[in-house]
């Protein structure tokens, strides 16, 4: 089974903690921040990840490009990242694709959710990419140690002086 995510990524923006301070600053930084989440999620999920932001933050023509392998969408000038999420649900929804929304408007959840997609609060999904950001450290970790790791009894000074060698330091 597939999982596809869309997420409406100015809601997350206004409903996240650090992203809304973040706005207040730079807009455009705070946007970027929500995509390399995303990014880290879709990683360490396996969902494919999709985030649309509304075309009356920024002059909107309708673009579409990818960052770190999401999808970023800016919707056309006089559409709505609501509705470009519900076309995109009926557009993508297959007998063998979950399809999930990520947006606290309630409206739009109970449109969503009558199309059949599984819908998913800002909050839910926050929560969701705290848990990923752990699991993706704890990963680096075990690995981190694993590629330390050695049968023979060493010191730290040792290891540290082995790594050096391994680098080409002196």
């Amino acid at each position: 089974m597939k999982d596809i995510l869309l997420v409406d990524g100015y809601n997350m923006v206004g409903a996240w903690p650090e992203l809304r301070v973040l706005k207040d600053r730079d807009l455009a930084l705070a946007r970027d921040r929500l995509v390399e989440y995303m990014a880290e999620y879709q990683a360490y999920t396996g969902y494919e990840v999709k985030v649309i932001f509304d075309a009356h933050m920024v002059a909107g023509i309708g673009k579409h490009y990818h960052n770190y392998r999401v999808d970023v969408i800016y919707t056309k000038e006089n559409e709505t990242a609501d509705e470009r999420i519900e076309r995109l649900v009926l557009e993508l929804k297959q007998i063998d694709t979950r399809i999930h929304v990520a947006t606290s408007d309630f409206t739009e959840q109970s449109i969503i959710f009558g199309s059949g997609a599984l819908r998913k609060s800002a909050r839910e999904l926050l929560i969701e990419v705290e848990v990923a950001g752990k699991g993706i450290e704890k990963s680096v970790e075990l690995t981190r140690k694993k590629r330390n790791s050695t049968n023979l009894p060493l010191n730290e000074e040792m290891i540290e002086i082995f790594e050096r060698w391994r680098r080409g330091e002196r």
